[in-house]
C-alpha cells in the first residue's frame, strides 16, 4: 500500500513539474523596433515622440502591458527612415497569434494648453518647435496593426512603421495646432522586402516623392485635396522622397505586388502626379530595384 501511495505521489509530482515546464515554454519574445516613412515637408526636421507604455492585444477591447518594457523612451522618427530603425525592446508574452500592438504616448489632448515640456513635438528647420496634440480620447494609445505569430520558447522580429507623413497633421482655424494621429503598421522583419531605385529626367524645380500602393489600389482620387485632418495619398502603404543622387528607398514592405505613384512637389507643396509604375514585385528578405524615367511615365 505504501509503495502504491508513493508511486501515485511521484506521478502527481511529475505531472505538476511537466505542467510547469509546459507553461514556461508557452512564453515567447518579440524583438520590437520602430521605423518611419519620411514626411514630405522640407520644413520639418524632427518629429519626437515619447513612448510610456507598450501593450499587446488580448482580444476585443482588451490590452495588456508588456511587463518588461523599459520606458519611457524618446525617438526622433525622422532619424528612422529609409530602412533605419530603433529597438524598443525584447518583450515577453504568451506564444500565439497576434494582430495588434498598442503604443501609449505622452502627449496632451487637443483643447488642452500646450505643456512647457511636451513629450511629443515637432521641430522646424529654423529651430522652433510645436507641441503635438492627440485627438480627444486617444490617451489610451495608438494601435499598430499587422498579423504575427510568437513561437513558444522562441522569438520573432517585428517593426512598427509610424509613417509620419500620415500621422502629423496641421489643423486649427484661429489657433494653429499640430495633431498626432499615428497610422502604424506592423511588419514581420524576415518576411519584409524593399524597393530601391533612381529617378531620372526630373522636372526642374520639382521635388519627387514615390508612393507605394498595394497592386490595383491606387486611384486618381488619392491626389485630390484631402479632407480636414487627413493626408493626401491616404492609402499609400509607404513612401520616400527622392534625394541622395536622385535615389529613393522604400523599406519594410510585405511580400506582394505594388504600384508606384510618382509625384512632383514644388516648394514643399503638391503639384502633380507624374505617372504610375505598375506591377513591381517585392519578395521576402529581398531588394527590388526599380528605376524610374519621368519622361516615359
Amino acid at each position: 500500500m505504501k509503495k502504491i501511495t508513493m508511486l501515485l505521489a511521484i506521478i502527481a509530482l511529475g505531472a505538476i513539474l511537466f505542467a510547469g515546464c509546459e507553461k514556461e515554454n508557452d512564453k515567447g519574445t518579440i524583438n520590437l523596433s520602430i521605423t518611419d516613412a519620411p514626411t514630405d515637408s522640407d520644413d520639418i526636421v524632427g518629429v519626437y515622440i515619447k513612448v510610456v507604455d507598450v501593450q499587446y492585444h488580448l482580444g476585443g477591447a482588451n490590452f495588456e502591458s508588456f511587463t518588461n518594457f523599459e520606458g519611457p523612451q524618446v525617438y526622433n522618427l525622422l532619424d528612422l527612415t529609409r530602412g533605419e530603425s530603433a529597438m524598443v525592446g525584447a518583450l515577453e508574452l504568451d506564444a500565439g497569434h497576434y494582430t495588434q500592438i498598442r503604443f501609449v504616448l505622452e502627449a496632451p489632448e487637443r483643447g488642452m494648453g500646450a505643456p512647457t515640456t511636451p513629450g511629443c513635438y515637432i521641430e522646424f528647420s529654423d529651430g522652433t518647435t510645436e507641441t503635438l496634440f492627440v485627438p480627444s480620447g486617444s490617451q489610451s494609445g495608438f494601435k499598430g496593426v499587422g498579423a504575427f505569430d510568437v513561437p513558444a520558447n522562441g522569438s520573432v522580429d517585428i517593426t512598427a512603421d509610424f509613417d509620419v507623413r500620415k500621422s502629423v497633421l496641421r489643423t486649427g482655424h484661429n489657433v494653429e495646432r499640430y495633431v498626432l494621429k499615428p497610422t502604424i503598421r506592423l511588419i514581420v522583419d524576415n518576411e519584409a522586402g524593399k524597393i530601391v531605385g533612381s529617378v531620372i529626367n526630373i522636372p526642374e524645380g520639382s521635388e519627387i516623392v514615390v508612393y507605394a500602393y498595394e497592386d490595383g489600389s491606387y486611384t486618381e482620387s488619392e491626389a485630390l485635396e484631402p479632407a480636414l485632418e487627413s493626408p493626401r495619398f491616404p492609402n499609400a502603404v509607404s513612401s520616400d522622397m527622392v534625394c541622395d543622387q536622385n535615389s529613393y528607398h522604400i523599406a519594410f514592405l510585405a511580400p506582394g505586388i505594388y504600384d508606384l505613384a510618382v509625384v512632383a512637389n514644388v516648394d514643399g507643396e503638391f503639384s502633380q502626379v507624374l505617372g504610375v509604375v505598375e506591377d513591381v514585385v517585392v519578395e521576402s528578405k529581398s531588394t527590388t530595384t526599380q528605376s524610374i524615367d519621368v519622361d516615359t511615365l
